[in-house]
């Protein structure tokens, strides 16, 4: 059943000026998980209050990490990346893309805090029972699964939502010293930083907002027609490339029927498992196939697999995808928590569904069909909301230096959400990725416009020309690779 619901879903070296009494830290090593190359950093715990208002009893440990700045006397005020999701941990997002921060990290810290309820920071997560996968979805069984899932949680899971968590972060940066901070949000996280700037204006800085979430905006209605959207300009493309045509004709068609003969029926299908390499059955179907697409259409370089691998699956060979689907599985379960990312989603979003404007026949004509929403809301039945602050749903309105950055073919924050979010932006600038996917801060040069803002505080005054530059992988039209 989790299957299902993840288908769903730094001699001298300063880290930053610490207040001894509040928070220690002391030299540890950071990665993005098991067999990942560490990096230096400075650690420590600090405890907060499960409620923060104070009505309920409980606490809980947030894991801080700040890695220093290159510089022996870098600028006060530290870069924050918040990861995405939601149920992500910042310092697993950071060590998986450490490299794209460097141009930053010559002259701030980079602070990292597990967002409560993710990483280290009380981990609100849930096992499950393998033997639940067997079968369609339904509505019951996913209930079912979801109230099991509340009883094997350590902390009430009310008090993982947004509103409480920049409460953790303010108390952060107090307990080190650090004047204001730069806060990078990606995805999920764009919602937290617009958040944390409305509730402490004077202790934000700067604000990246890398495929944003606009506050107005409630996730999940559009998810799947924003996806579909995204593949078909992706399968447009091929048909536009002579090589790709040449290779794959038709090849929204072949797609088109795979998605119909999957939901007739789903296949077994034999897979090498990419953990072991010891073959597994896998019943591969609508689902199953939905997950697998819609994170291959998150990045230029998996999106070059794309026309592929369905070709592949039109010929009758689904081996490929099959194995696309259990390393997305096996990504998402190992990055994300359940509990968190159910917190958010039935607080801030599930409540505020308009049913009169959800696209129901364009959700059904999808390719992942109406089963994520379905799944959402039969969670969210079940699951209770927690502390939203009564602003929460409105767009940040502020003077303080913010960058947008968008991809126009990201199957699921696209450049008119970014444009949503900035309509009460004074000193905003909104960069749009061409052909690019979701998140750009791995993306040719724009950490280095990142960096530049950052540094000078001036959206207006970027040069953004390199962006037209940006490598857009071929496509591939075997498994040796593009061609040369």
């Amino acid at each position: 059943m989790r299957r299902n619901l993840c288908i769903l879903l730094a001699a001298i070296w300063t880290a930053g000026p610490v207040n001894a009494q509040s928070l220690q830290l002391s030299d540890c090593r950071i990665n993005a998980g098991p067999g990942a190359p560490s990096i230096k950093a400075r650690c420590g715990t600090m405890t907060r209050p499960l409620d923060p208002s104070g009505t309920e009893p409980g606490e809980i440990e947030l894991h801080i990490a700040v890695v220093p700045a290159l510089n022996l006397t870098p600028e006060p005020d530290p870069v924050v990346p918040i990861a995405g999701g939601p149920g992500q941990g910042s310092v697993q997002f950071y060590s998986s893309y450490a490299w794209a921060f460097e141009d930053i990290r010559r002259n701030r810290d980079i602070l990292l805090v597990d967002q409560r309820g993710t990483g280290d920071s009380a981990t609100m997560d849930c096992e499950f029972d393998e033997d639940l996968i067997a079968g369609d979805y339904s509505t019951e069984l996913t209930i079912e699964y979801t109230e099991r899932c509340l009883e094997q949680l350590p902390h009430d899971p009310r008090f993982f939502t947004t509103s409480v968590a920049v409460t953790d972060l303010e108390a952060v940066r107090e307990a080190l010293g650090y004047p204001s901070l730069n806060l990078y949000g990606v995805s999920y996280g764009t919602r937290v930083a617009q958040h944390f700037a409305r509730r402490y204006p004077d202790s934000t800085r700067t604000i990246v907002l890398d495929g944003v979430v606009p506050p107005s905006l409630s996730l999940g209605p559009e998810i799947a027609t924003e996806s579909q959207k995204a593949v078909d300009k992706i399968l447009a493309r091929c048909t536009q490339d002579e090589a790709c045509n040449e290779r794959f004709p038709g090849i929204a068609g072949d797609f088109a029927r795979i998605v119909a003969e999957l939901r007739e029926a789903p296949i077994a299908i034999n897979v090498p498992d990419p953990s072991t390499g010891r073959p597994e059955v896998v019943e591969f179907g609508s689902g199953e196939l939905a997950a697998a697409i819609r994170l291959l259409a998150y990045h230029p370089n998996s999106i070059a697999l794309m026309p592929l691998l369905i070709a592949e699956a039109g010929n009758g060979n689904f081996v490929p995808l099959a194995s696309q689907f259990m390393m997305t599985m096996i990504s998402m379960r190992d990055a994300l928590s359940l509990g968190m990312h159910n917190t958010v989603m039935c607080t801030e979003d599930v409540p505020y569904y308009d049913n009169m404007t959800i696209d129901y026949e364009g959700l059904a004509a999808s390719y992942m069909g109406t089963f994520q929403l379905e799944a959402l809301e039969a969670i969210c039945s079940v699951w209770p909301a927690g502390p939203i602050d009564a602003e929460f749903k409105t767009p940040l309105a502020t003077g303080l230096p913010v960058l947008l950055l968008s991809g126009d073919a990201d199957p699921i924050t696209p450049p008119r959400y970014a444009d949503l979010a900035a309509v009460d932006l004074e000193n905003a600038k909104h960069l749009i990725g061409k052909n690019q996917g979701h998140g750009q801060i791995g993306v040719g040069c724009t950490r280095h416009l990142i960096a530049d803002f950052i540094a000078t505080a001036d959206p207006a005054g970027l040069d953004a020309s390199c962006m037209q530059r940006s490598f857009v992988m071929p496509f591939f039209l075997d498994f040796s690779g593009p061609n040369p």
